[in-house]
């Protein structure tokens, strides 16, 4: 290729970033995961501005367990809650229980990955919380896309992924499960076939997380 070629576009590539397990408060959530994984989450801190906060879990391959809550230390905030944390529905389930209610997909261009998609994961929102900052797609009032099935996107930029910094947990994810109707996974084909990610289609959308732990296989919903 001569130097005045341009050089091919290379896809960006999916990678699971992160699991999104909700509480009612990080407490119950916490003491939660400990008796059904036999560890409990550790470091995380304040959403500034989101009306979050959250605790985190290492996992293998850099991914991690995002444990969050609203944060009643925060003023009520000037837009909704992330991930759909504001909905009396999600509210009543979580206060039974702790859910898994989401999953972030990491990238290193948004732009790019956004376009391999066909639906709209929202809008890419600069987020900081201490000496970490990063880029999330935010979809239009915080609603998570299709009841959670359809992920969101993250671009650690520069800073060091925070599962460096997270003791290890001894966790290991076997896989991430999706359910929803063969035309809604479609549309997230080109994230959906990351590894670890298995794919079913169903007619109602569902998570299911399979760690394998100390204690043996469990399973998160």
């Amino acid at each position: 290729m001569s130097p005045d070629q341009p050089s091919p576009t290379v896809p960006p590539n999916f990678e699971l970033d992160h699991l999104v397990l909700a509480s009612a408060s990080l407490e119950q959530g916490s003491a939660w995961l400990e008796d059904l994984l036999g560890v409990r989450p550790a470091g995380g801190g304040a959403h500034p501005g989101w009306g979050t906060h959250n605790r985190l879990l290492k996992l293998d391959h850099g991914a991690y367990l995002e444990l969050i809550a609203p944060d009643p230390g925060q003023a009520a905030a000037p837009r909704p809650r992330l991930f759909g944390l504001d909905d009396p529905e999600l509210l009543a389930l979580i206060a039974e229980r702790p859910r898994l209610i989401h999953y972030v997909m990491r990238t290193g261009d948004l732009a790019a990955a956004r376009a391999l998609l066909d639906y709209d994961p929202g809008v890419s929102e600069e987020m900081s919380r201490g000496p970490l900052t990063w880029r999330l797609t935010v979809p239009p009032e915080g609603r998570r896309q299709y009841a959670g099935v359809l992920p969101s996107l993250i671009d650690w930029g520069a800073t060091p992924h925070p599962a460096r910094g997270l003791p290890d947990s001894g966790l290991e994810l076997l896989s991430l499960e999706v359910s929803a109707p063969a035309a809604v996974l479609a549309r997230a084909a080109a994230a959906l076939g990351a590894r670890r990610i298995a794919c079913e289609p169903g007619p109602r959308p569902q998570l299911r997380a399979r760690l394998r732990s100390a204690a043996g296989t469990v399973t998160l919903d």
